[in-house]
């Protein structure tokens, strides 16, 4: 029978060390890895701002599609290891602004480009 009285046992977890900014670590905290839309659409210059300078070769003639899909992937990783980060909710509030952004800026070129192939071909027509 247990003893009502005493309080349970508690059971503390050390949180998980933050070891961003440190290169190649074995054991990423929880809330890292997953995809970034904000690496796979804003590919070169996600990458100056999250310090992970492979993603440059996403410039490069029909290298950049494979690095973009590549940074889509890996880039939140590669983010948490090559930059110092305050905590791992900074780091998730920091890559849901860049997917934010990537989302609106190629959504808003891709809409605007719909509306063009619409209406272009509707005004000359008229003219």
């Amino acid at each position: 029978m247990a003893d009502n009285y005493t309080p349970p046992e508690a059971s503390l977890q050390m949180a998980s060390e933050n070891n961003s900014g440190q290169g190649k670590v074995d054991d990423l905290p929880e809330g890292i890895k997953g995809f970034s839309w904000g690496a796979f659409l804003l590919s070169w210059i996600w990458a100056i701002g999250n310090s992970t300078w492979i993603g440059l070769l996403a410039l490069v003639p029909y290298v950049g599609f494979i690095v973009s899909i590549y940074l889509g992937f890996k880039g939140r990783e590669m983010a948490w290891q090559n930059k110092r980060w305050d905590s791992v909710e900074h780091f998730q509030r920091v890559q849901k602004q860049w997917s934010f952004w990537g989302v609106l800026i190629i959504g808003g070129i891709f809409l605007l480009g719909i509306v063009a192939a619409i209406a272009i071909p509707a005004y000359q027509a008229n003219v």
